[in-house]
C-alpha cells in the first residue's frame, strides 16, 4: 500500500523492522519492490520525494530515448500515443504499477544515515522515522544533485539547474550552458516559446549522445542564426542583468534574464562513502559490488540501477537494469534461506 510521509507519533520517531528496506522509489526501486512481493519477503520502499521523483522533475514535454516497451516494469505493458513516450505518459504509467501492485512506499520521507548494528541488522534512521531492516537495496539514482558552474552569482533566483516549463521563459533572454539533451531541449522549447537563446558550450559541438531525431533541428537553429551558440566557452560571471562568459575570441558580456545551467547530474556519492561502500579509486568512483548479486563490500547492503556506475551515469539506464531486481531479490531470499 502506499503510504504519505508522517510515521510519527506522539513526536516521537516510531521504529519498525523490515526484511528489505529499499531507498528510492524510482523504476529500478519499484521493480525491485515487485519482486520482493512475489518472494513475500517484507519490504518497505523509502522516497524523500513524490514517487518517481527524477521522472517527475523531468522536463515537462520531454520525450524519452527508449521506447516505452524497454521502460515496463513486471511485464506489465506501457502504452504510449507514440513509439518513445514522454514525462507524462511514465508518470501516469509508474504510478498506476505502484497502485495496482499495492506497492509499500513511503513518500517524503528521507534518509538521513544507515548504519550496520553489533546484532547484524542495518539502523535506517530518516528525518521523520527510524527503522530496522536486514538487507538494504540503494536504487537512488543520480538526477537530484545537479553539477554546479561554481562562478560568482550562481546562487541568484535566475539560475535554474532543473528545466520545466518553456512558457515561463517566453520573449526572455535565456542563456543555456551545456551541449546534450536536457540543453538541446531547454534552447529549443524556449526558443519556440519566443525566448532570445544564447548556448554556453564547453566543448567544439553539440554533445554526441543527443538524440539522434533532435540533433538536425539544434545544428540548423544554429546554421541560421536563431540560437546564438558560443562554443569552447565556459562562464565567469552571473550578474542579475548580464553574463559574462569567456569565449576563444574574449570575454563577452550578454544581457541576461535567465540561466538555464544543464550541465548534468550526478549521484550521492558521500552517501554511498557514509554506508561503508567502497568505491573505485578512479574517477568514476564505482560502488564495489559483486558482479552476480550486485551486493557491496558491505554484508547485506545491495545497489540496483544507475547508481552501480558511480560517477559514470551513462552506463545503466531503466531499460539495462530492470534486471537488477530479480538478480538482488533472488539472492535476498538465499541469505533468508526461503
Amino acid at each position: 500500500m502506499m503510504e504519505k510521509a508522517g510515521y510519527v507519533h506522539n513526536d516521537e520517531k516510531a521504529t519498525k523492522h523490515f526484511q528489505l528496506i529499499i531507498i528510492g522509489g524510482g523504476p529500478i526501486g519499484l521493480a525491485c519492490a515487485l519482486e520482493a512481493q512475489k518472494a513475500n519477503i517484507n519490504y518497505v520502499v523509502l522516497e524523500k520525494g513524490t514517487i518517481v521523483n527524477s521522472l517527475f522533475n523531468y522536463p515537462r514535454n520531454m520525450t524519452f530515448f527508449s521506447s516505452s516497451e524497454k521502460l515496463e516494469l513486471d511485464n506489465v505493458p506501457f502504452v504510449s500515443i507514440h513509439n518513445k513516450p514522454n514525462r507524462t505518459e511514465a508518470l501516469e504509467y509508474y504510478r498506476r504499477i505502484a497502485d495496482a501492485a499495492k506497492i509499500n512506499i513511503k513518500l517524503f520521507e528521507k534518509v538521513v544515515s544507515i548504519n550496520k548494528s553489533d546484532e547484524n541488522q542495518f539502523d535506517v534512521v530518516l528525518d521523520k522515522s527510524n527503522y530496522t531492516s536486514d538487507h538494504i537495496i540503494i536504487a537512488t539514482g543520480f538526477y537530484d544533485l545537479p553539477y554546479k558552474l561554481n562562478v560568482p552569482g550562481e546562487d541568484l533566483p535566475k539560475v535554474k539547474h532543473y528545466y520545466d516549463d518553456p512558457h515561463l521563459y517566453a520573449f526572455q533572454k535565456v542563456l543555456v550552458v551545456g551541449a546534450m539533451n536536457s540543453a538541446v531541449d531547454a534552447a529549443l522549447e524556449t526558443r519556440r516559446k519566443g525566448a532570445e537563446v544564447t548556448m554556453v558550450i564547453r566543448n567544439s559541438e553539440i554533445g554526441p549522445r543527443v538524440k539522434y531525431w533532435v540533433r538536425p533541428d539544434i545544428e540548423n537553429r544554429i546554421k541560421e542564426g536563431a540560437i546564438k551558440a558560443y562554443f569552447n566557452s565556459t562562464i565567469l560571471k552571473i550578474d542579475e542583468k548580464f553574463v559574462e562568459i569567456q569565449t576563444p575570441d574574449g570575454i563577452v558580456r550578454l544581457e541576461n534574464d535567465w540561466v538555464l545551467a544543464m550541465t548534468g547530474y550526478q549521484p550521492n556519492i558521500d552517501f554511498l562513502k557514509n554506508c561503508g561502500i567502497e568505491l573505485s579509486a578512479d574517477e568514476f568512483l564505482k560502488p564495489f559490488y559483486d558482479e552476480g548479486t550486485y551486493e557491496t563490500n558491505v554484508r547485506g547492503l545491495f545497489v540496483a540501477g544507475v547508481v552501480c556506475g558511480g560517477m559514470d551515469t551513462h552506463s545503466y539506464f531503466i531499460e539495462n537494469s530492470r534486471e537488477h531486481a530479480k538478480v538482488i531479490i533472488t539472492s535476498i531470499k538465499g541469505n533468508l534461506n526461503m
